[in-house]
Order: structure tokens, then C-alpha cells, then sequence
């Protein structure tokens, strides 16, 4: 997954539009996954729809490895990298309200500045990662 692939990009981008703007349109909710796992293990009430989407993106990639697109089989990284990885993506999404879905996807696309600044904020962080793990 080193490569650009235009095509499969843009596939899997034009996807992700749409099912948040269905999302949007069907049933007035934002396809945030953050907030839908949060609302998912919380008690509240009409929550099977959160559970029926989060199981879709589980099951999706396993529907796809038996096509052409082949899924990475390795991550060369120490697994304490991923778990730290992890625990400050929670932290900022926490800190953020939201993720990069439902920021970057859905709040751009409603023309929100909340989002606007919180996905120039994360790409900004994104880009300087990249360039500081390079140098070492």
C-alpha cells in the first residue's frame, strides 16, 4: 500500500461520499464512526443501525480479499508503535469531538468550520509526523 493507486482511490473516496451522504439523507445522522462506536457500547436507545454500519466496515474488508484488491498482510512496526498510535488517535478525537470521518467527510461537506479547522489541524499534525519519522 506504498503506491498511489488514482483509480482505487478515487473508488474508494466516491464510496465513503456516499454512504455518509446517504447516511445523511436517510436517516439525518452524521457518519462519524467515532460517535457511532462511542453510542454503540453506551446505553442509549436506537442504536442498531450505529451497530449494523460498524460491522459493515468490519465485514467489507473480508468481503473484498476475495477480489482483485489485496489487503496489506504485514505492518512492519513494532506493536507498541500501533497501541501508542492508537491511544492518541482516541485521545485527540476525544479531545476534537470527532474524527477524521466525521470531520473531514461529512462536517467539510456541510460546510462547517468547526470541521475545517479540526481537518486542517489533524492533516497538519499527519504531515509533520510523516516528516519527523522520516528523518530517523
Amino acid at each position: 500500500m506504498t503506491d498511489f493507486t488514482p483509480i482505487s482511490a478515487l473508488l474508494g473516496g466516491a464510496l465513503l461520499g456516499i454512504s455518509a451522504l446517504l447516511l445523511l439523507l436517510f436517516n439525518g445522522k452524521i457518519a462519524g464512526i467515532s460517535g457511532m462506536l462511542n453510542a454503540a457500547f453506551s446505553k442509549q436507545a436506537g442504536k442498531s443501525w450505529r451497530i449494523s454500519f460498524l460491522i459493515g466496515l468490519m465485514i467489507a474488508p473480508l468481503i473484498l480479499s476475495h477480489s482483485q484488491w489485496q489487503l496489506p498482510q504485514h505492518i512492519e512496526t513494532h506493536w507498541i508503535t500501533i497501541l501508542i498510535a492508537g491511544l492518541l488517535v482516541g485521545i485527540g478525537t476525544r479531545i476534537g469531538s470527532g474524527c477524521t470521518s466525521g470531520h473531514g467527510v461529512c462536517g467539510l461537506g456541510r460546510l462547517s468550520t468547526r470541521s475545517l479547522v479540526a481537518t486542517i489541524t489533524f492533516m497538519s499534525v499527519a504531515v509533520l509526523t510523516v516528516f519527523i519519522t522520516q528523518l530517523f
